[in-house]
């Protein structure tokens, strides 16, 4: 009774004219900030939070703003995916695995509605969660170590080999191309360089900016070219901009649960989207059954993935409030925004700040509605980016990338490396390898390594650790089953339409 009197006064602070100002612009500018390839929430929030302290805002005023720009940032990075093919963020790439083929269907408004939903449905389940589970759910996520945390990793390259369902090798060989490029750059543990060829700008390692848009961006512009005089090629253009009842129910159950599972992940501290979308989708890809078509326009695996990287956003909330330890790189920099005000998050906060922490919890509620009122009316103009002429919207794709990677360093090397990978990434699609296990491999490699060397120098060298609790052990043991079930399930079925009838 007590947590529903908190809520309530959240939102009599979220709902004053002020805060739903803030949320709405919040809301809005992230959304356009999570479509443009290479910003991403982290950078949204970080160019906001000297402007909301410049504003001198109040501080529950300036955690709603930033809070507004986060989620409107997943909700964002969705377009660009399933429009041009070219994640917005990393936890978008799962949702271009199925909707670039949707859209490359004539049904880009309903990938880009259902997405929107599932966004929606996605963020309301993990903030429910938030306000029920947040308390026990810190008390859990403490039990993770670094050992947890890499046997966690190694559950989700697992998932991975799911993803290519016939040929797991091709996805194994794509991920261990990101692990390989994630170990470039200046190594954090003994200082040495790796890998780097003498080169300067390779002394902080690859960008995540330039491999995605080079795999990704380059790539596809690359392949439009080349289909340029074939009508297969040729994108279509649907007239209806939202899903029906029937893809609904068809997504419902999915995106459920999917949304759980993201809120769960994104409780631990680092984990991330990344992780939970790859997982989600990984999950819906093997509940589907014979029906279902992942990887050439399933609506299932548009649904799933975008469920779960916005639930695990909103997850990311849980560790920063209760604990002060910050779930992912977005709230470590809303982390640094409160301490702009002399605010320390932790425990302490409930009781010291109630107006501040139960005033952004209802701000999560409110400015998801925002978002969905937002998203869904304007999925009629996102999609007329696809009615643009080749000659029109290859070069239009070609200057927000460019300008995308050569914001980050500015730097022509950037550029160039970035063209490298697009070659690269053009030739492996062209023989069928994915590129989305590419850039989860990137993406989780540095993680990997540092938990599995804090978990090593615990026990120095002892590789015992990374089974020795209940949680690395139930973790290890689905990872296992992950990859030995399903060839078996597909030498059964071989067998099975083998026999003579």
């Amino acid at each position: 009774m007590d947590t529903l009197q908190y809520l309530m006064s959240g939102f009599a602070v979220a709902l004053t004219p002020s805060n739903l100002m803030v949320a709405a612009i919040g809301a809005f500018i992230g959304t356009i900030v999570g479509m443009l390839p290479g910003l991403g929430p982290i950078n949204g929030v970080a160019i906001l939070m000297p402007l909301a302290f410049a504003l001198k805002l109040p501080p529950e005023t300036a955690l709603i703003l930033l809070a507004a720009v986060y989620m409107g940032c997943e909700y964002g990075g969705r377009i660009s995916s399933i429009l041009l093919n070219v994640p917005g963020d990393a936890g978008a790439i799962m949702t271009a695995l199925d909707g670039y083929p949707m859209a490359k269907k004539g049904m880009a408004g309903v990938a880009l509605s259902i997405s929107a939903w599932a966004s929606f449905i996605g963020s309301l389940i993990a903030t429910i969660g938030i306000v029920l589970f947040a308390p026990l759910l810190a008390r859990w996520a403490l039990a993770f170590g670094p050992a947890e945390y890499f046997a966690l990793m190694c559950f989700a390259f697992a998932c991975i080999t799911g993803l290519m369902g016939d040929a797991p090798m091709k996805a194994v060989l794509a991920a261990v191309i990101g692990l390989s490029l994630s170990t470039i750059g200046l190594d954090s543990n003994s200082g040495v360089y790796r890998f780097t060829g003498d080169n300067l700008h390779l002394s902080d390692g690859m960008q995540f900016i330039v491999v995605v848009i080079g795999v990704f961006s380059i790539s596809e512009i690359l392949l439009m070219l080349e289909q340029h005089h074939s009508s297969s090629g040729a994108i279509k253009v649907s007239g209806r901009a939202l899903f029906n009842m029937k893809e609904m129910a068809l997504t419902w159950w999915g995106t459920v649960r999917s949304a759980v599972l993201g809120f769960v992940v994104g409780v631990l501290p680092g984990a991330g989207a990344t992780i939970a979308s790859a997982m989600a989708y990984s999950m819906e890809k093997r509940m589907a059954g014979a029906d279902a078509h992942f990887g050439q326009g399933d609506i299932r695996g548009v649904a799933a993935p975008e469920a779960a990287n916005n639930a695990s956003a909103a997850g990311s909330f849980v560790p920063m409030l209760t604990l002060g330890v910050p779930g992912s790189g977005t709230t470590a920099v809303m982390v640094g925004a409160l301490s702009l005000y002399n605010i320390t998050p932790g425990p302490a906060l409930f009781t010291q700040n109630p107006t501040l922490v139960w005033g952004l919890i209802a701000s999560l509620f409110i400015a998801n509605v925002m978002l969905l009122l937002i998203n869904i009316p304007m999925v009629g103009v996102f999609t007329r980016v696809l009615r643009l002429p080749n000659w029109v919207l290859v070069p239009g794709i070609l200057a927000v990338s460019t300008v995308g990677v050569f914001s980050v360093h500015a730097t022509t090397f950037d550029l160039m490396l970035m063209s490298a990978f697009g070659v690269v990434g053009y030739l492996l699609r062209k023989q069928g390898v994915p590129m989305a296990p590419l850039i989860l491999g990137f993406v989780l490699g540095d993680m990997m390594e540092q938990n599995l060397r804090r978990a090593l120098s615990i026990t120095n060298g002892e590789l015992g650790i990374l089974v020795a609790s209940p949680i690395s052990k139930g973790l290890w043991i689905v990872a296992v089953a992950m990859l030995v079930v399903p060839p078996l399930l597909r030498l059964r079925a071989g067998r099975k339409g083998a026999a003579p009838v």
